[in-house]
């Protein structure tokens, strides 16, 4: 059955470079080219090498991103006992955090401690963790990431159930933010908003696409449109 189109069609579907697929050595370039290019935000992955198998960036890492540009910084914590690290991350520069739902046993006071400090405040879940697990959460965030590959590293491939899944977390809510990450690229990109997905975190199909970061960011936008 063909999708069909989304109930939120009349919504723009922000475009959000994530950094994981960087050149590191450049990040300040290839972060203001993303900008230029005309993404909405950008997006930090914080891995601990304990709830996903990778290390990557720490609060410096949104330090030196938030001196590079002028847009809004998520920090996607995926990392365990996330509690811990979100008074860093807010004063580094994040304006969104997301925190996996599967990462703490107090998901409710670590969603109210980010809005405290002064963040916006968002959940992730993994490809295996059940849409119920948002149902008593929804009410205190403003973004929901529906995972579509498993966390940890840039360049998987997309899950293909995962706007099944995404219609499902729609229909818990006709308003809130729903985001997408991974394996986006021109070609899943409309499978996912028909879905009902109103964020797009892109890696390597845009830092890694041929033509440059801002062709990359083009060539979402035009699958879309």
């Amino acid at each position: 059955m063909a999708d069909r189109p989304s109930r939120r069609a009349s919504v723009k579907v922000e475009v959000v470079p994530s950094i994981l697929s960087a050149d590191a050595g450049r990040l300040a370039d290839q972060v203001a080219e993303a900008e230029r290019g005309g993404a909405d935000r950008i997006q930090v992955d914080v891995m601990d090498g304990h709830f996903v198998p990778n290390l990557t960036f720490g609060p410096v890492v949104v330090e030196a991103v938030r001196r590079s540009t002028r847009l809004p910084i998520e920090a996607h914590l995926m990392v365990e006992r996330p509690e811990l690290f979100l008074e860093a991350f807010v004063k580094a520069g994040a304006t969104l955090i997301e925190v996996q739902v599967e990462a703490t046993t107090s998901l409710y006071r670590t969603v109210q401690t980010i809005r405290e400090l002064g963040a916006g405040a968002g959940v992730a879940i993994n490809p295996g963790t059940s849409v119920e697990d948002l149902r008593e959460i929804l009410p205190y965030v403003e973004l929901v990431n529906v995972m579509t590959v498993e966390p940890g590293f840039g360049g998987q491939k997309f899950i293909p159930h995962s706007p099944e899944k995404i219609r499902r977390v729609r229909a818990l809510s006709k308003d809130i933010e729903i985001e997408v990450d991974g394996g986006i690229d021109a070609r899943t990109a409309p499978l996912v908003v028909a879905a009902g997905a109103t964020v797009l975190v892109a890696g390597n199909s845009v830092y890694g696409y041929k033509g440059g970061i801002a062709a990359g960011i083009k060539a979402i936008r035009d699958a879309l449109d």
